[in-house]
């Protein structure tokens, strides 16, 4: 099998173990009509999901709502306003309790926010009944949509809604007013961190990759990624490997750089990592590839301009391992606040590592 077949097959194989290792996150969302749900969903996950998502009901009140390549499920609550609504509540109550008993946690709905517009001033008997069932089975949040100015409202809500685990006030478009001054998007970002903070280690990264409000969380995620590749090259290392040898590290470098590409949520071919991987190394074959990437990493260890010899101790291993993590974070990261997520091309990726494993960047 030629070296390019060999390695494509280690891309394909660390790439779909990369995509299970993330996992999935599901977020229950409720709120009366006009609560702004939809406008705080796109505000906050990435591909415009309330619009352009596939909806399918699993209730007569509730749908879910996702997109392929984000590995995200809103469920859509909906009826609180409704004369039935304790029949709403029943349903929603069953089908979260029905997910929570399923073997595979990508499958349990994994927290609620319960939305209240700021611009109602109240908090209705259905949104303190939804509560409190929910919290029974999964931590909730509450989220006062349209914030404007408190003036103790959220106190309030915080009063009547004691078991939501906190109340984040949020405004998810600008606005701007007749008289010229306007008001940012605020508390996106905490809303955010606190969801990560209620959901189970399993789907974080997963929330990570889905949302796009906060860039410090994918790139803690990446760093995770990095660490826990660098310590199993410190394994690999730990009989020192032949410099001539150093493909041996590839697999856990590929797994590597999948892991951080899906946390950042980038929407990216098949063939990327294959190309991300091969450009930087300069080269087609497997066993070459290896090689290179070590060369062109070994700069970045202080006082390894080469291998003492001739050999990579698991010390090495693991620092030529963190190197090349930590420059493709680096990159992504410069990439994102350039430009949206959606924007970023895969040829601008590559070169940009390309560029920063030579010493340019």
């Amino acid at each position: 099998m030629a070296g390019s077949d060999i390695l494509g097959n280690v891309i394909m194989e660390q790439w779909e173990n990369e995509i299970r290792k993330r996992g999935q996150v599901n977020v229950l969302i409720a709120g009366r009509t006009g609560v702004g749900k939809s406008t705080l969903i796109n505000a906050i996950f990435q591909g415009n999901l309330a619009q352009t998502g596939q909806g399918k009901p699993v209730t007569l009140q509730t749908r879910e709502i996702k997109k392929e390549g984000i590995p995200l499920s809103i469920f859509d609550t909906r009826g609180l306003e409704l004369a039935d609504f304790q029949a709403t509540l029943k349903e929603v109550i069953s089908l979260v309790s029905a997910r929570r008993k399923q073997t595979d946690p990508r499958e349990h709905i994994h927290v609620a926010w319960v939305c209240i517009s700021e611009d109602s001033r109240r908090v209705e008997q259905a949104e303190i009944d939804l509560v409190t069932g929910l919290a029974e089975h999964l931590p909730v949040a509450g989220v006062i949509t349209k914030s404007r100015a408190d003036n103790g409202f959220r106190a309030e809500v915080q009063r009547l809604l004691p078991q939501a685990k906190n109340i984040i006030r949020v405004r998810a478009l600008s606005e701007r007013f007749d008289d010229g001054h306007a008001l940012p998007p605020m508390g996106l970002v905490e809303l955010t961190q606190l969801t990560s903070e209620l959901i189970p280690e399993g789907q974080r990264n997963a929330l990570a990759a889905a949302q796009k409000v906060d860039l410090q969380a994918k790139i803690n995620r990446g760093h995770k990624v990095v660490a826990g590749a660098a310590a199993a090259a410190a394994v690999t290392g730990a009989t020192p490997i032949p410099f001539s040898d150093a493909v041996v590290l590839i697999p856990i470098q590929i797994g590597m750089l999948a892991g951080i590409t899906l946390a950042f949520g980038l929407q990216v071919s098949k063939g990327f990592l294959m190309t991300l991987v091969t450009s930087a190394a300069g080269c087609t074959g497997a066993t070459f590839v290896g090689r290179a990437i070590v060369a062109n990493l070994l700069k970045f260890i202080p006082g390894a301009g080469s291998v003492a010899g001739g050999v990579i101790s698991a010390t090495t291993a693991a620092a030529l391992t963190t190197a090349l993590g930590e420059a493709y974070i680096a990159v992504l990261a410069k990439l994102s606040q350039e430009k949206p997520l959606s924007e970023i091309t895969e040829a601008e990726i590559t070169e940009a590592l390309k560029s920063r494993l030579k010493g340019n960047g």
